[in-house]
């Protein structure tokens, strides 16, 4: 891979955004009603390869139901309002009127309320109630200590998300033992997906411990501040690449055994979900477009839980507006040109448009690296 030299003392390679990438119309074409978008991780299929993030602007328990209905999976935050206070509504419609100067200070107060597991089993059976897949998810520091509460309540998905997890976490002498992935993922009888991960090698150490699926990126794009503060981002484009390739690897290194890539964050607007699963994603993990949804929970602003971070913030909210209902921004029809709604139409679109039938079969298209404009 070509690498350039920043200056003499280091060197970098390039790397690209799903901005700098459009997929190739290829010689044939097809119906957008003939083309498959449906996809199945361990025994659970779903009828459209969109996963809400595990974002209070985004998965309530009742708007989890209704993607569950739409044919997606939400995964709710069990670090949320929703495990910690009894009725956060009134909460959620704070956050969205808040000044902006009085929103950072707000969230740390509000998150700083413990995490109560009787609320953890309450949530999870409210979906579980709806009739469909229940995802839920904890940052790798609370995980062992909620995890059997989670498991115990019924949830079908384990996601285990932070800004970055890594299989080979060092903590300081004298502090506690960090989560063992491997051990963790080999004592559940669920299905675990965890992330994010940018890297070849950092995916691959992940697949290893056994995950179902691997999510790719830091989550939270439009509402992520990670790049301003650590000084962290992989472009989303190399960052899928890398990832599948670990995949294919871990696939013959394995003997046959698939992780699926879950493309998670910079997920704005419809073109980004084709030209992701382009680059080898098996799914999409979006937020600011379902925030964008009258019926979410965060009434057009979005904020995710890196946000109330009490000593070092990586997130904000920002005020999205709101576009039409859950069903419409996922299947449409789309009153707006600009990629908002319909992502569900856009992806079939594209599909046909290029050729092709399935996802699997989209991952092969052709892709080209566009100047910078």
């Amino acid at each position: 891979m070509t690498e350039i030299e920043i200056g003499r003392g280091k060197r970098a390679r390039s790397a690209y955004a799903l901005d700098d990438i459009a997929v190739v119309p290829s010689r044939r074409t097809r119906d957008p009603e003939a083309v498959s978008v449906s996809w199945q991780i361990d025994a659970y299929r779903f009828e459209i390869p969109i996963i809400a993030a595990p974002m209070d602007s985004v998965v309530s328990p009742s708007s989890a139901v209704e993607i569950g209905r739409l044919g997606g999976l939400a995964i709710l935050d069990l670090e949320g309002l929703w495990t910690r206070y009894d009725d956060p509504e009134p909460l959620l419609a704070e956050i969205a009127g808040l000044a902006e100067g009085d929103v950072t200070p707000r969230l740390q107060a509000l998150y700083a309320e413990p995490i109560r597991e009787d609320l953890i089993k309450s949530r999870i059976a409210q979906i579980r109630d709806g009739g469909v897949t229940v995802a839920a998810s904890l940052s790798p520091a609370r995980t062992a200590q909620l995890a059997k509460a989670v498991v115990d309540a019924g949830v079908d998905i384990f996601v285990i998300r932070g800004t970055t997890v890594s299989a080979e976490h060092v903590s300081r002498p004298g502090s506690p033992e960090p989560l063992n992935l491997k051990q963790f993922i080999y004592e559940l009888d669920v299905p675990v997906v965890v992330g994010g991960c940018a890297t070849y090698q950092g995916a691959l150490h992940l697949m290893r411990t056994g995950a179902a699926g691997v999510l790719v990126g830091f989550g939270g794009g439009a509402a992520h501040t990670t790049r301003d503060v650590l000084g962290i981002r992989v472009p989303m484009a190399s960052a899928i690449s890398d990832v599948a390739a670990a995949r294919r690897d871990y696939l013959d290194e394995s003997g046959g055994r698939y992780v699926h890539v879950i493309a998670d964050g910079a997920m704005g607007r419809s073109g980004d979900i084709p030209k992701a699963i382009a680059c080898g994603a098996d799914a999409v993990m979006v937020g600011s477009p379902l925030a964008r949804a009258t019926d979410a929970p965060g009434r057009g602003a979005h904020w995710g839980l890196e946000a109330s971070h009490a000593e070092l913030p990586r997130g904000e909210r920002v005020q999205l507006g709101t576009v039409g209902t859950l069903a419409q921004i996922l299947h449409g029809p789309s009153r707006t040109p600009d990629g908002t709604m319909n992502l569900v139409g856009a992806l079939r679109r594209a599909m046909a448009t290029t050729g092709y039938s399935d996802l699997k079969e989209f991952q092969r298209v052709e892709v080209v690296v566009e100047p910078a404009r």
